[in-house]
């Protein structure tokens, strides 16, 4: 379940990301849009890194790195 919470909120970014993008190109950063795609996209990256955190945190992530 925390697994496909983190991938969504991986694509919700990305969805974000594209969009911030295509309000910067038609309108020529005349409006806001821009920047409440940015505040979206940092929203959804602290979540990201906040769910991956408790997933270390509880148990439900594991790394399997050798270093």
């Amino acid at each position: 379940m925390l697994k496909a919470a983190i991938i969504l909120l991986l694509l919700a970014t990305l969805v974000s990301l594209f969009s911030g993008l295509f309000f910067l190109v038609r309108d020529e950063g005349k409006t806001s849009r821009v920047v409440n795609a940015l505040t979206v996209r940092v929203t959804l990256t602290a979540l990201t890194v906040a769910l991956i955190a408790w997933g270390f945190y509880s148990g439900q992530l594991v790394s399997h790195v050798t270093w």
